[in-house]
């Protein structure tokens, strides 16, 4: 029987991800399909409980699950302890670094319906299709850090290995032959020696895929671009710290991060979440989208259970729900039929 760890973490996740969870046990009933579900404390929720934020327990059971389903870390509370335990750091962090998350996939597709949400000109939008490839597991983010005293100083080092590099590039090119076969690699080369090594092996994989379209980007014009002609992008694959921004900056395109769905992926496995944070302000108050959490769910059929018919589904019925005007507070406007969390997952039921 497959199984699946779930890890709800702090703040909304608590909300959203049991929304993701009927939905996911409504279209396997549906399908026929036996799944095991098992929770288990990530982040400032297992330093309550246990002392850290990513308990060996936790570790284990995603280790031993067939996918892994997150809501969000994180939370004021826990602000002051060292960087190297708080929940984003050991938890977010520690899971991409203990199970080898290295591949981070984050659709951004336009939804008609929710063209006149977003802040940018609906033509600038319409269209609009990407996928948006980030490696997760090296960069400035696990490089060297330290600090001096007299006078204070700080670094952050950045490495990335050929090895890395290539593989996910590899998981671009790949995923750019399944869609439009335009690649746009997203670096600073004119900067930095990791960027330059970067182009070199992307121009070195090029040969082996000349079917695909390969350009290349610095990330600062990238994030202009995402804003100014967003439709000439098809699949984006950049580093950690580019991917981290420009995917964020990306969210906005289809009118709220909390629409922004994402999968991190290794050979073998994959965890699924949100793009967005633990938003503390408004958990508890049954105010938080839960739809990029249940569109990441469809992407854990899609992508660790092949279950492609399945997954349309979901997605289909998100659409749906937003074509009749369901809104949560961060998609709202005048006229929408502004529901919480708990009536979102009820409405998204009722459409599957």
């Amino acid at each position: 029987m497959p199984k699946i760890a779930v890890l709800p973490g702090d703040g909304i996740g608590q909300e959203i991800i049991p929304q993701a969870v009927r939905v996911l046990k409504a279209v396997l009933a549906e399908a026929d399909a036996d799944f095991e579900f098992q929770d288990y404390p990530v982040g400032g929720a297992a330093i309550e409980l246990v002392g850290k934020a990513l308990p060996e327990e936790t570790l284990q059971g995603c280790r031993e699950a067939d996918a892994v389903l997150l809501g969000a870390v994180g939370g004021h509370q826990w602000d002051h302890l060292p960087a190297s335990e708080r929940p984003e750091t050991a938890a977010l962090l520690g899971l991409r670094k203990g199970l080898n998350f290295y591949a981070n996939i984050r659709p951004v597709r336009m939804i008609p319906s929710l063209l006149a949400t977003s802040t940018l000109k609906e033509d600038v939008l319409d269209g609009v299709d990407m996928v948006v490839i980030r490696e997760l597991t090296g960069g400035v983010y696990f490089g060297e850090k330290g600090r001096s005293e007299n006078p204070r100083s700080a670094y952050d080092k950045m490495t990335y290995s050929e090895e890395e590099i290539r593989r996910i590039l590899v998981q671009g090119f790949e995923t750019a032959m399944l869609r439009s076969k335009k690649l746009c690699s997203v670096d600073k080369a004119n900067v930095l020696e990791t960027s330059r090594l970067w182009r070199e092996i992307a121009n070195e994989l090029a040969k082996e895929y000349p079917d695909v379209e390969l350009t290349h980007m610095y990330v600062d014009n990238a994030a202009m671009q995402l804003v100014r002609n967003p439709k000439q992008f098809d699949v984006i694959v950049t580093e950690n710290m580019f991917g981290d921004i420009l995917t964020d900056l990306a969210s906005m395109l289809g009118g709220s991060i909390g629409m922004l769905s994402s999968a991190s992926l290794s050979g073998t496995q994959g965890m699924y979440e949100p793009a967005h944070g633990s938003a503390p302000d408004i958990a508890g108050k049954n105010l938080a989208n839960p739809l990029a959490t249940i569109l990441s769910a469809a992407l854990m059929l899609r992508y660790s259970f092949g279950m492609e018919a399945e997954a349309l589904r979901i997605e289909k019925a998100v659409e749906k729900v937003l074509e009749q005007g369901y809104r949560t507070g961060d998609l709202a406007q005048a006229g929408d039929k502004v529901v919480g969390t708990i009536e979102m997952g009820d409405a998204i039921l009722a459409a599957l």
